[in-house]
């Protein structure tokens, strides 16, 4: 038996035991599997402050356009209405139809335009296009309180309220017209002699939810800031003849008393003011039937009663009716309550006829219309 050593060769070293070590194994490099994995990057949230600064822009953007939208369509169809007002179809309805389709068309431009717009504006800032369109409402806003666009919008009334529109401005301009008429100086002596009482009637129709100018003018219709007894009964600023108990009762309830005295000048413009207001409501808040009916008061069954026997429906077809009794009463009270608001409003009496008087008294506008 041979017992000579072996000489291991260089060539061929002899194999380690695989390491058991836990930190070598924990270096060993990850087997390739073939499948490459996402390395995904941090989430990136919106913020609250954002979305919330994204919907006030939004909502304040939309308020200005459409507020620009109401304004220009109400004075383009006015212009329009007014340009082509008429019966014949070619000369005056069907040119109106192509002004109403102009103004679709051009809507659907505008919106396309603002578009392309909003993305440029949108592109620097968050807030410009609502600041734009905020900014072209408030320029349409100031043209409007100007009265520049005062006869458009007169037209556009007239457009949409036919019958009852045009008869509603041909009174107005009665009530205009009479106030042109009235001497300045019996004007500003009405303005003077109501100083005393001013205070209680501005109470009184506050009480029953009534333009004080309005009930001023009442009172310079009946009594001219005289409180003296008529020869019909009347008596105090408001000339109070019969009411009913119902008003005798709420004017109480105001006052604080059980008895309201026509005699005690308070008492008179509470006891008017309730009448008013009664009267108003049973003409269903026409203004004219409900100051007409103010006047004729009780007699001959009262107001409702005339229109019900003639079949009348309105201030115009009863006037025919109305042989004795004061048909203008209704356009003299609200002279002169122009007159109270216009001194209120611009401390004087302005002419009606001098520049542009007429279309500022005309803005400024009757009490209670």
């Amino acid at each position: 038996m041979n017992n000579t050593p072996v000489a291991l060769s260089k060539s061929s070293p002899a194999k380690q035991p695989a390491p058991t070590d836990p930190e070598n194994r924990a270096k060993r490099p990850p087997r390739a599997t073939g499948k490459k994995k996402r390395i995904k990057g941090p989430r990136t949230k919106k913020k609250p402050g954002n979305t919330r600064q994204l919907l006030l822009f939004t909502s304040l953007e939309m308020v200005g356009l459409v507020s620009t939208a109401l304004i220009a369509i109400m004075v383009l169809l006015g212009y329009w209405a007014d340009r082509f007002s008429g019966t014949r179809f070619l000369t005056s309805q069907l040119p109106f139809a192509f002004g109403i389709l102009a103004l679709a068309v051009s809507a659907i431009l505008f919106t396309s335009l603002w578009q392309r717009l909003r993305r440029w504006l949108l592109a620097r800032s968050l807030m410009l296009p609502a600041a734009l369109a905020l900014g072209i409402a408030l320029v349409a806003g100031t043209f409007v309180i100007q009265g520049h666009f005062f006869h458009a919008f007169g037209h556009f009334r007239t457009l949409v309220g036919g019958k009852e529109e045009a008869s509603r401005r041909t009174l107005a301009h009665q009530v205009y017209a009479t106030y042109r008429r009235h001497d300045s100086s019996q004007l500003q002596l009405l303005i003077d002699r109501s100083m005393p009482y001013s205070e209680d009637i501005e109470q009184a129709a506050r009480a029953f939810g009534l333009d004080p100018d309005l009930l001023l003018g009442i009172a310079a219709a009946e009594s001219s800031f005289l409180p003296r007894p008529s020869s019909d009964g009347g008596q105090g600023l408001f000339q109070i003849t019969r009411v009913p108990e119902v008003v005798m009762i709420q004017a109480g309830r105001h006052l604080g008393v059980a008895s309201p005295s026509v005699m005690d000048h308070r008492h008179n413009g509470f006891i008017a003011a309730a009448t008013f207001k009664y009267y108003l409501g049973q003409m269903k808040n026409d203004l004219f039937l409900g100051l007409l009916a103010y006047n004729i008061g009780p007699a001959n069954g009262g107001l409702r009663f005339i229109m019900q026997q003639y079949g009348a429906t309105d201030f115009v077809t009863i006037q025919p009716y109305l042989q004795t009794l004061p048909r203008d009463y209704p356009i003299r009270v609200l002279s002169y309550a122009l007159a109270f608001r216009l001194y209120r409003q611009e401390g004087s009496l302005p002419a009606y006829e001098e520049g542009l008087n007429a279309i500022r008294i005309q803005h400024i506008g009757i009490p209670g219309f």
